[in-house]
């Protein structure tokens, strides 16, 4: 018998915030948070953070980077894989990637490289090696850069394998105009994942110091992967990744789990993931099937700022609301 009394739903607030947010990607922001504030909470395990920030800044932007940048772009004209404009849209979409790292990321990342040792100091201090004289220092160094880049291949792995890290990586993979700005085109957050190649650095630092030029040559290394250059290195390419071999790895056509490596090219042969190039792959066109996000290829502006604020927005909506799959592929550039 009906009391006359009609039920109303109870009002599902959480359940509708959830359907909005891709909450997995939040946990990578709590966890940048949490190592920040922690690293803010130590003061930075007495490291002075000003002076970090500098070398940073320097090492990403500095005098001796800016003048590898330079002569990366002039081969890129020279000698390019895809002929492009000179000033194109993916190339100007980079450029404020690149003004953001030099700026607004380098207090972050500084932030977060000095909170991540700060809690491996204090939570793991037996994982650094205490100084010793029986190894060279030159030597040490090696394999401090050649575990680095290990440890960098790992993450690169992951971050194609794991769908909550993909959602920050997909969008270095969205740029259809490849140039060594390129290497600049990198969610905020996607940092947290590769603060693992840190703890080779870590371990060793004690026995051989990590100088600034040696950070400059090897993200030289990484920049000129990325630009848009027919160059291949020959038998050292059995070593060493070239823009031939990583240009592979963005393609739009093929799998792009393949060819990770950052510097060296072992790592990718020893997993089978190594695709050599051929005359076909290195002019092949780069980007996301089916533009998945948003990019400043479409439509006829490119609306530099618009785009980017939806692709640093792009890894919490839920999976599947952030395809711009119904707008036609473009070639504007």
């Amino acid at each position: 018998m009906s009391s006359g009394v009609v039920a109303h739903p109870r009002p599902r607030t959480r359940a509708a915030w959830v359907t909005r947010v891709y909450l997995p990607a939040t946990a990578i922001a709590a966890l940048a948070v949490g190592l920040v504030a922690l690293g803010w909470s130590t003061g930075w395990d007495g490291a002075r953070f000003t002076d970090s920030a500098t070398a940073l800044r320097v090492t990403i932007a500095g005098p001796v980077a800016l003048v590898f940048l330079g002569a990366f772009l002039v081969i890129e004209r020279v000698w390019p894989a895809q002929e492009r404009p000179l000033v194109a849209r993916g190339h100007r979409h980079d450029l404020i990637f690149a003004a953001l790292h030099a700026t607004i990321l380098v207090p972050f990342m500084t932030a977060l490289t000095l909170a991540t040792v700060a809690l491996v100091h204090r939570a793991a201090p037996w994982m650094v090696l205490p100084r010793t004289d029986a190894v060279p220092r030159w030597l040490v160094i090696a394999v401090i850069v050649v575990a680095m880049d290990a440890c960098n291949w790992l993450v690169h792995l992951a971050n194609h394998r794991v769908r909550m890290l993909w959602r920050f990586h997909e969008l270095h993979h969205s740029q259809e105009d490849m140039s060594v700005l390129t290497v600049f085109r990198t969610h905020p957050l996607i940092h947290v994942s590769y603060l693992v190649a840190l703890l080779p650095v870590i371990v060793l630092l004690a026995n051989g110091v990590m100088t600034t030029t040696i950070l400059v040559l090897y993200g030289a290394m990484v920049a000129l992967a990325h630009s848009n250059t027919r160059l291949g290195f020959g038998p050292l390419g059995r070593v060493f990744v070239s823009p031939n071999f990583h240009r592979i790895h963005h393609r739009l056509d093929g799998r792009q789990d393949v060819n990770l490596g950052f510097v060296l090219s072992v790592w990718d042969q020893l997993a089978g993931r190594a695709v050599f190039p051929t005359a076909a792959t290195v002019r092949a066109d780069t980007g996301l099937p089916g533009r998945p996000l948003v990019v400043e290829q479409e439509g006829d502006r490119p609306r530099h700022f618009a785009v980017l604020g939806r692709q640093l927005v792009a890894p919490f909506r839920p999976v599947g609301r952030h395809s711009t799959d119904d707008h036609p592929r473009e070639t504007t550039r």
